[in-house]
């Protein structure tokens, strides 16, 4: 579960327009992402936690990831929108996901390996072994168990398996419509869930797809109001977003975050159209305060290397939490502090070295011969169309 990068169609020779504002909603939710993992590994019993109520707003990672998902969906779908939902081709399009997303992650599966072999452990589930490294390596953790290196890795297996319908998806929005597309993902999930013991599945560490396909889904029809008629567009979607925020906040806040977190299952269902019509919104450029905001350049910024914040911060956040916070301070919010004081600049601090390595140089060219050579600098290097924004995930 990166920046504001080019929104755009991504067929050769076409125009690639940006989209202000994305970039800077996926650092964010990056950075919350951190605070979260910072929070959860300081205070012990999540989701009934030892951390004081007034740290309670931090528990929420798994929304992070949802609000991934439904950028990622609005964002590859917005050049195919503008195209008669016309993907631009599947081989194209899978191969340049790969291009994108593999090589930063696999450069952070082998930093997160050597961290929890030699360092501290990722799971309860014990080490690293020979299966996590080929499961892992083919981005299968959605559907393999292997003892995890990093616990962000989930939602990465997942994006890939979204990535892998999302050709399908758009044949079925074009063909058969959003009423059809939207019921078809979603009809399966609420049986599924209704049909469970008290009506709240119990999911496990992997087969998380169907459940979050109409998360994503939701993002790739709300990519529609980009280019639907100017009326549509100047629709206030920004409060459209807070009245369909207003009930599950409501809810959220009687039952207690405790009831939030075991329910994510129907959670996660209830956000996404709020959150497709916040992107919508800012798609748009609305609130305009807002969008100055994630516009600026610190938080541009902090969205270019939102990719690899996500997949790089947890080693760092359980190294200081487990390793060097005990020598220091004593455990709660002593070390939680400490943790903001070392973690966060250090991870924000390695985003960026580890972005400029293993992650920028894949967004600005598409292949390997316009890869830049040793001694030869980025900028001299061809210039490149790049995907399109918040088109990769950064979920916990």
């Amino acid at each position: 579960m990166d920046a504001s990068r080019p929104v755009s169609d991504t067929r050769e020779g076409h125009a690639r327009p940006e989209v202000p504002g994305l970039e800077g909603l996926r650092g964010l939710a990056a950075l919350y992402v951190l605070l979260f993992h910072c929070w959860l590994y300081t205070f012990p019993g999540y989701p009934d936690s030892s951390a004081p109520w007034w740290l309670d707003g931090l528990m929420y990672g798994r929304l992070a990831v949802v609000f991934f998902l439904v950028l990622s969906g609005f964002s590859l779908a917005i050049s195919p929108a503008r195209d008669g939902w016309r993907p631009g081709g599947t081989a194209p399009f899978l191969r340049r996901r790969a291009w994108r997303i593999l090589p930063p992650y696999w450069a952070a599966l082998a930093l997160s390996l050597v961290v929890a072999w030699f360092v501290v452990p990722a799971s309860h589930f014990g080490p690293p072994t020979g299966a996590t490294v080929l499961v892992y390596g083919l981005v299968a953790q959605d559907v393999f168990t292997a003892p995890t290196p990093n616990g962000t890795f989930w939602s990465i297996a997942v994006e890939a398996e979204l990535y892998l319908l999302f050709p399908l998806l758009l044949l079925v929005r074009r063909r058969l419509g959003t009423v059809v597309l939207v019921a078809g993902v979603t009809l399966p999930v609420v049986a599924r869930g209704l049909m469970a013991p008290g009506a709240s599945p119990v999911e496990g560490d992997n087969w998380l797809t169907p459940h979050l396909a109409p998360v994503f889904v939701a993002g790739l029809v709300g990519a529609g109001i980009v280019v639907a008629p100017a009326r549509v567009r100047r629709l206030p979607w920004h409060w459209f977003a807070v009245a369909a925020a207003a009930p599950v906040a409501v809810l959220a806040a009687v039952k207690g975050p405790v009831w939030t977190v075991d329910h994510y299952f129907w959670v996660d269902l209830a956000v996404a159209p709020a959150m497709t019509m916040l992107i919508a919104a800012v798609a748009t450029g609305r609130p305009a305060l807002l969008l100055r905001l994630l516009t600026a350049r610190p938080v541009r910024g902090l969205g270019n290397v939102s990719y690899s914040l996500y997949l790089i911060h947890l080693p760092v956040v359980m190294a200081v939490i487990r390793r060097v916070a005990p020598r220091f301070v004593a455990p709660g919010l002593p070390t939680f502090w400490f943790t903001l004081l070392v973690a966060l600049p250090v991870s924000l601090l390695g985003a960026w070295l580890f972005a400029r390595v293993f992650e920028l140089p894949f967004k600005r060219h598409r292949s390997w011969k316009s890869l830049p050579v040793p001694r030869r600098s980025v900028a001299a290097a061809p210039a490149a169309r790049r995907e399109p924004a918040g088109a990769t995930t950064a979920g916990p």
